[in-house]
């Protein structure tokens, strides 16, 4: 494919990268990204995702807009508070880009689901906001062989890596199911820092799907927005991990 005036004049700043260039943002056009949660951390990753011209982008929450998510989840507004959060964010992509293609799913992830879903997706987005559905988005990414952005905030700080099936650290080998908190009330986060976190996440989504870069693996990336303090802890694979180890 070749791109039109209209996306020439779109893309103008990403064709002035060479690491992108034409050829790049037509692989981008043609490239599809699963972003799962359309909350706090999908709002920004879905927003750039759009903006920087993926192809087709798939949104799966089954929540609807409550007026408490409108202080960190820009891809809502007060008129679209009680509908789904997945029809409220399609409103919203689509003003800024009716060129996409939107995929709705407004339901939660299964084991059941997964197979088919992600099996239609070159990268995921792991925007979820609480711990089993982590490790489900873990398993199946794995068994789907599909690299995927972790990502989780609270209160001031936020943490993000990449994980490539098989060959990186996948979440389970950083977070332990059997060390899982009990669900508390929620504390935060300052509805900034999601803003962050999710940006980060669509960068290495498009670093993936362009080749470029150094991809964010076997290292989890925390963010203090109090300190203003960013650090890239390394991590390793378990060879013992239930879900990628080899023991």
């Amino acid at each position: 494919m070749s791109l039109n005036d209209k996306q020439q004049e779109r893309y103008a700043r990403h064709l002035t990268l060479k690491e992108i260039g034409e050829k790049g943002q037509e692989t981008l056009l043609q490239s599809k990204v699963l972003v799962v949660g359309a909350g706090g951390l999908g709002s920004p990753a879905a927003f750039y995702l759009a903006a920087a011209g993926i192809g087709t982008i798939g949104l799966m929450d089954g929540d609807t807009v409550d007026l408490s998510n409108l202080q960190r989840q820009i891809l809502h507004t007060t008129e679209t508070i009680g509908e789904k959060k997945v029809n409220s964010a399609k409103t919203r992509l689509l003003a800024l880009d009716p060129g996409i293609t939107l995929n709705l799913y407004p339901f939660r992830l299964t084991p059941e689901n997964a197979p088919d879903i992600l099996a239609q997706y070159d990268f995921i987005i792991d925007a979820t906001d609480n711990f089993e559905s982590k490790f489900l988005i873990a398993r199946a990414c794995h068994k789907a062989d599909k690299p995927y952005s972790h990502a989780g905030i609270k209160q001031f700080y936020g943490q993000t890596m990449t994980v490539h099936p098989g060959k990186t650290a996948c979440y389970h080998c950083v977070f332990h199911e059997d060390g899982i908190p009990a669900a508390a009330t929620p504390s935060g986060p300052i509805g900034a820092l999601p803003g962050v976190i999710g940006s980060m996440q669509a960068i290495e989504a498009i670093k993936y799907l362009l080749t470029i870069g150094i991809p964010l693996t076997n290292t989890l990336l925390t963010y203090d927005s109090l300190s203003t303090e960013i650090r890239k802890v390394p991590v390793t694979q378990d060879s013992h991990c239930p879900i990628c180890g080899t023991h």
